[in-house]
């Protein structure tokens, strides 16, 4: 997928007003070639971001307000075939994602506008044509009978990749604990990224609109905190989305490893380029005071290996990467940080959750699903 021509839709947003929503996605549907070539029986899929049971005040899930303007835009354009779905992930089942979608306000928003809210939890295979790493995905089934997907993500910052939007939503469509698979596949983040591009080049969402309105800092996608941002960010080249996400971040782009590795396979450019920009462009100025992962706090050893401590580095370098620590106060002892880690290394016993460090692969899996946020990302003292 190249859009690289593709331009940037930028709206100031403070609240989630209705009216406004609704206007600026009508905006962003006039200007989309892709939206312009629906007719009555496309098949669009809606794929906000339903990481956890979470309320929207916690900005861990796209906002329903957003979802509710696509939903109109679409039914203004005729389109009768409208799906809202996501898998978590968690267990895959209709009891699980229907508490899931009533906590984020997705199904008051569904049922209110008359549109499907995907709860069957079937899901098939879909093959790639154009892959670096991943010939095959098991998806949802609604991404498989789609004809036009809009990717709806939230402006957040991730553990494991510095950042999440555009292509990192796209992970929603692999169902269930099969997520899990793909991390012990690829525990690496270089090649877990490599597969994140190839997702998203086997999705090639038609449009993407990003919720930054109420977005998340810190330890996110779901341990941060909201920061009021006040952006709704839109454009049929998701890259770019995320180019954009990072400068307001203020965090390199070549730091997020999937758009690295979209940028070696020519797939992104190497930064934002502020011509692509329209609407409210000045909104994009860097917020040099957004709080980034701790994981991402640099560990730099360059120019530091000595003839006399080279031999601790191999040692360093696999004990002072960042890593998830239960928080025994907080702990409920709820199973899911158990249930999701791939290499099943945590267990629940005395009503505690437990890590077992050895087995452990830091793709920070428990911490990003932890209802309680029980779950701490810890380095070795020595490199705050």
């Amino acid at each position: 997928m190249n859009n690289q021509n593709s331009r940037l839709f930028v709206r100031r947003m403070e609240e989630y007003d209705d009216a406004l929503l609704t206007q600026a996605v009508e905006e962003i549907f006039a200007d989309s070639a892709a939206m312009q070539q629906l007719t009555p029986d496309s098949r669009v899929l809606l794929k906000p971001n339903l990481l956890a049971k979470h309320v929207p005040e916690r900005a861990v899930t796209t906002h329903p307000a957003v979802v509710r303007a696509v939903i109109r835009a679409l039914k203004k354009r005729g389109i009768q075939h409208i799906t809202v779905a996501d898998s978590p992930g968690g267990v895959y089942t209709p009891a699980v994602m229907k508490p899931l979608y009533r906590q984020s306000g997705l199904q008051a928003v569904c049922e209110e506008e008359d549109a499907a809210l995907y709860t069957a939890c079937e899901w098939g295979e879909r093959a790639c044509t154009d892959f670096d790493l991943v010939p095959r995905f098991s998806w949802i089934q609604p991404a498989l009978e789609a004809d036009c997907i809009i990717n709806l993500p939230k402006v957040k910052t991730h553990v494991m990749m510095g950042m999440s939007c555009a292509v990192k939503n796209l992970f929603g469509l692999v169902p269930g604990l099969q997520k899990a698979e793909f991390h012990m596949r690829f525990p690496e983040k270089e090649h877990f990224a490599r597969m994140l591009v190839d997702l998203c080049e086997a999705a090639r969402p038609a449009l993407t609109i990003a919720d930054g309105i109420l977005a998340m800092e810190g330890d996110g996608p779901a341990g941060g905190q909201p920061r009021k941002l006040g952006l709704l960010l839109a454009s049929e080249d998701p890259y770019l989305v995320d180019l954009a996400v990072c400068r307001v971040m203020h965090f390199p782009p070549q730091q997020v490893e999937y758009l690295a590795c979209a940028m070696r396979r020519g797939l992104c450019a190497d930064a934002f380029e502020e011509s692509r920009a329209q609407g409210d462009a000045d909104a994009l100025f860097p917020r040099t005071d957004y709080q980034m992962p701790e994981s991402y706090v640099a560990v730099n050893f360059s120019g530091k290996r000595t003839r006399a401590i080279r031999w601790l580095f191999p040692w360093l370098e696999k004990h002072a990467a960042p890593r998830p620590v239960i928080v025994r106060s907080r702990c409920i002892g709820c199973g899911k940080c158990a249930e999701i880690c791939p290499g099943h290394t945590i267990q629940v016993s005395a009503g505690k959750a437990r890590i077992s460090p050895q087995g452990c692969i830091r793709c920070f899996c428990c911490h990003e699903m932890c209802p309680v946020k029980a779950i701490d990302v810890k380095r070795l003292f020595v490199f705050h």
